[in-house]
């Protein structure tokens, strides 16, 4: 997946981090430190030395209580540090909620805009569309001076992930290209520490919409409350070490002060593996519930993927009934698709599918034939082979539809390793085998 933000466009199949210069008096983490255009030019560029990709410029502290800064000020703040670092070629990202804010910046050379109000403001719409810039959709209820004070939610995981699935369709009704938006749940704003916890440990819920996900935890006052640190800039090594597990499970986008520690924390990254699930002969059954004992089959199976040494399960599709594919004598199947993080080799990781599948009463006489237990990778993050133990990606996972329906629910802007975006690569549906329907 490509996050494209005007000149710049980034492969966020890797974590893009996004370094922050607050050119305010009053961050709630390093206020006042950078507020002169010279000691804010001098810390992007150390930023971006040490890994940032991108520059997020802001001249208005959105902590909980602030209050709103004139459009003048905020104009006075950052468009002397936004048109220096864009004229010495660097990705500069504008935090405004201000439309008149973001259009000079843009006009400046700034490459994104990153609204903490979700572009709610139609001018603010219309300066996106206007422009090629890449823009930040951020989900905060109220607004800075009074977000804090009573923040409540239904569920706030599917509150906050529908509020993002509907603004950026907004967005692209108006004109914003589907690959130019990123989405940020907004993590402490208008969410109690305990809302806030539950949204990170949920990335891969937003990850589902299809977007570049940005994860901004850095400092933020819920560690604080989670791991018992007053001072923010005392919480830059949890703040590295949730980037981490935010990446591990869906975000794409890193937005920290600490560039230095977060780009260290992500090189221990674990490459995703994609594995579909498939099973037509269940071991126990009574008559007229074959399908409870497939459901059975896989409910064994995706636990013995969470014994996996060095692997996670990151997300699990919903159950899928398909018909028989290749060699059509047999019963249908019950299907579905999981995505993992793993430290083990390709191979490995075959080895321990194979040794699951046996574990289940795999019999292999029949090619495509009858099964208690299929498990194959379709996908491995950046590993293209083919060889008579193991080919990757998969070479007939675009054709299968028991493959591609599960895994565009639970990945819907996924790339496969060799550089097919299944959305699009796959066979039209109707010329797919193994036709799938969701339970």
């Amino acid at each position: 997946m490509q996050w494209k933000c005007g000149g710049f466009s980034f492969d966020v199949s890797v974590p893009v981090i996004m370094g922050i210069v607050n050119v305010t008096p009053d961050s709630f983490s390093d206020g006042g430190a950078y507020a002169a255009p010279d000691a804010a030019c001098a810390r992007a560029r150390a930023l971006a030395e040490e890994g940032a990709r991108i520059i997020d410029v802001g001249g208005e502290s959105t902590r909980p209580g602030a209050a709103e800064v004139s459009v003048e000020e905020e104009l006075a703040r950052v468009l002397p540090v936004v048109q220096r670092l864009a004229a010495e070629g660097l990705c500069v990202s504008v935090d405004t909620r201000h439309a008149e804010v973001a259009r000079a910046c843009v006009q400046a050379g700034a490459a994104v805009i990153n609204d903490v109000s979700g572009f709610r403001d139609p001018a603010m719409v219309e300066v996106a569309a206007a422009s090629e810039v890449g823009v930040v959709v951020m989900h905060m209820q109220g607004e800075p001076r009074t977000m804090q004070d009573a923040p409540h939610y239904v569920d706030v995981v599917a509150d906050v992930r529908d509020w993002l699935r509907d603004q950026a369709r907004s967005l692209e009704a108006a004109g914003v290209a589907h690959e130019r938006i990123c989405i940020d749940p907004g993590p402490g704003f208008g969410k109690t520490a305990q809302q806030t916890l539950e949204l990170v440990r949920n990335y891969h819920e937003f990850a589902r919409l299809g977007y570049p996900l940005m994860c901004a935890v850095s400092r933020k006052s819920f560690l604080g409350h989670a791991y018992g640190i007053e001072n923010p800039a005392d919480r830059d090594e949890v703040s590295a070490a949730e980037a981490l597990a935010a990446c591990e499970a869906g975000a794409t986008v890193v937005r920290v002060h600490n560039v230095a520690a977060t780009a260290a924390a992500l090189k221990d990254v674990r490459p995703y593996a994609v594995v579909s699930l498939g099973c037509n002969v269940p071991l126990v059954a009574e008559p007229d519930e074959e399908l409870e004992g497939k459901r059975a089959m896989l409910n064994q199976a995706i636990s013995a993927l969470c014994t996996l040494p060095d692997t996670q399960i990151i997300d699990i599709s919903s159950l899928y009934e398909s018909e028989p594919a290749y060699y059509l004598d047999q019963d249908p199947f019950l299907n579905a698709v999981v995505l993992l993080r793993t430290g083990l080799p390709p191979k490995e990781l075959l080895k321990y599918l194979q040794a699951i599948e046996n574990s289940l009463g795999r019999v292999r006489e029949i090619a495509n034939g009858p099964r208690t237990m299929d498990l194959d990778i379709v996908d491995y993050q950046c590993y293209v082979t083919e060889n008579d133990l193991l080919t990757l990606p998969h070479p007939r996972a675009l054709e299968r539809d028991f493959v591609v329906e599960p895994l565009l629910e639970i990945a819907p802007g996924h790339v496969l390793a060799d550089g097919r975006p299944v959305a699009t690569a796959a066979l039209p549906r109707e010329q797919r085998v193994g036709r799938a329907q969701k339970l």
